[in-house]
């Protein structure tokens, strides 16, 4: 088979389009024959050696895709060569074949394409995760949701106005205010690029406590970091709770006197630590957000995809910080 591969730590311009053996399905494994690879920010760590996991090399990055099953391994109950699903593959995505357990794949709906069966389950379990079980948002509080046109931003949005929520979306361009306004923000901010100097921190942070409102903001979801979480954080509600999800401006230093003054809780969110530790829990999760996507409630936006040769493009523009909603790359027609 063919697969994208990290053969030595660097950016994507090093990924190498080249022969690969076949993988095997092992014990409780099947394989998969991928159609589509979606593009994550984990992908753009992971083959420079700054994710928290490192797999042997060579690997192909790409942490979840779609496909049709190509051989079941022993002990697998319930599936079949030819079933379209959703995996979750950690890496290893982006290749013509990946051997994935069994207990990490999804049935992908008929009538749903591959490229948004891939692009469904990172981003929306994540959020949900960090929404619910993190953040305890009610309906009707507020919610401040920092790259808000990302993939998590985006399904942000749609998870908190879904679970009757006031979402304000914080965004870097009026064409992303516009993807976030699309997806149902209530309210949006355009905000500059760090780093800020202090007075431009201190404006920013006044910019966020006039969007959310004077009781603030009752939940924060960053997946940003840098220098938009200090001045998120100051426009935080009385016992708000504040998502810390991902650092692609840089991981941020926040100063605790501010989550003393407003009694507020800083929340660490891992999804994929918690989905190994509660698999019943993440379970009710992907089966409400599978509801939720057949009731239009959430949708997977795939803004542009990639031929199999060019997903190291999709990884730059992803680290570059440009995308707006999904990123997928076609494996196979």
């Amino acid at each position: 088979m063919r697969a994208l591969l990290s053969k030595a730590p660097g950016g994507p311009e090093t990924l190498e389009l080249a022969d690969a053996p076949d993988p095997v399905a092992r014990k409780g494994q099947v394989v998969v024959a991928v159609k589509a690879c979606a593009i994550n920010y984990p992908d753009v760590l992971i083959i420079q050696d700054k994710y928290q996991f490192k797999p042997e090399r060579p690997f192909a990055p790409g942490g979840e895709v779609s496909g049709l099953i190509d051989s079941v391994g022993e002990g697998v109950e319930g599936w079949a060569a030819g079933d379209r699903v959703i995996a979750m593959t950690g890496w290893n995505g982006l290749a013509e074949k990946v051997a994935v357990d069994a207990v990490k794949l999804q049935r992908l709906p008929e009538g749903r394409s591959f490229a948004e069966g891939s692009a469904l389950l990172l981003t929306y379990a994540t959020t949900i995760h960090a929404l619910l079980d993190r953040g305890k948002l009610q309906a009707g509080q507020t919610l401040l949701v920092l790259g808000a046109a990302g993939g998590v931003g985006l399904a942000a949005i749609e998870l908190g106005k879904a679970y009757g929520a006031r979402v304000v979306a914080a965004v870097s361009s009026e064409e992303k205010a516009e993807a976030a306004r699309q997806a149902g923000a209530d309210d949006t901010i355009i905000y500059g690029r760090a780093p800020f100097d202090k007075d431009a921190s201190k404006a920013l942070a006044e910019q966020f406590k006039a969007a959310v409102g004077p009781n603030g903001a009752d939940v924060i979801y960053d997946p940003v970091g840098g220098d938009y979480a200090e001045p998120a954080l100051r426009s935080i509600a009385w016992e708000g709770r504040y998502l810390v999800v991902g650092f692609p401006a840089g991981i941020p230093r926040l100063p605790l006197n501010l989550t003393l003054l407003k009694s507020c809780d800083v929340c660490g969110v891992f999804w994929g630590a918690f989905a190994a530790r509660d698999p019943k829990a993440n379970a009710a999760h992907t089966a409400t957000l599978f509801r939720l996507w057949e009731e239009g409630k959430i949708n997977p936006r795939v803004t542009e995809t990639y031929a199999f040769a060019d997903g190291g493009q999709a990884i730059a523009k992803m680290g570059d910080r440009g995308a707006i909603g999904k990123l997928v790359v076609t494996v196979a027609e």
